[in-house]
């Protein structure tokens, strides 16, 4: 069994662009959660989807201000929460990837409508911040090569983390995930 999020260094691990990693098959992931719009609804509803694709645990759900916001244009505000996911069977980043945009669509997502409105309603927003690469490098991937099979990679996209992903991830390294 692999390490989880115990014994991380940021400062050692590699960044690397989601598109370079599209065809790398991950074991486990590291996640932002997020919903603006009934959030007490839609959190509970996608954890429970994320849960049957392995072992999850998660930080503690907060508010925070839309950091978009100002007192001219105000939002509302987001709750956030972190997810560490080990998947039960390995597979593909992109593959992953649709799933997460399907399971945002199941809980109502609309990116189209979002689009077209000052004051976006997200119902649900899921992130990959971090993925533990499988063991064996896929062949179609950018030839990246890991210092050892154990390395979480951090998503360049998401790098630097914002204040409450920090906060959700220093919370699950806490709690020994």
């Amino acid at each position: 069994m692999h390490k989880k999020l115990t014994d991380l260094n940021f400062e050692t691990l590699k960044v690397c662009a989601p598109k370079a990693l599209r065809a790398q098959s991950v074991t486990a992931v590291l996640l932002a959660l997020g919903s603006n719009h009934q959030a007490e609804y839609y959190l509970p509803r996608v954890c429970e989807s994320l849960a049957a694709l392995g072992d999850m645990q998660l930080s503690t759900a907060f508010q925070n201000p839309d950091f978009t916001a100002t007192k001219e244009q105000p939002k509302p505000d987001y709750t956030n929460q972190c997810a560490y996911l080990s998947l039960k069977s390995e597979m593909p980043l992109s593959q992953l990837q649709q799933i997460f945009k399907q399971l945002e669509r199941d809980c109502d997502r609309q990116r189209l409508t979002e689009a077209q409105t000052t004051i976006k309603k997200v119902t649900m927003d899921i992130d990959i911040l971090m993925i533990k690469p499988a063991l064996i490098e896929n062949s179609l991937s950018s030839k990246i090569t890991f210092e050892w099979p154990e390395q979480w990679i951090i998503m360049a996209d998401r790098y630097p983390f914002k204040e409450h992903e920090n906060i959700g991830i220093k919370e699950l390294i806490s709690n020994n995930i």
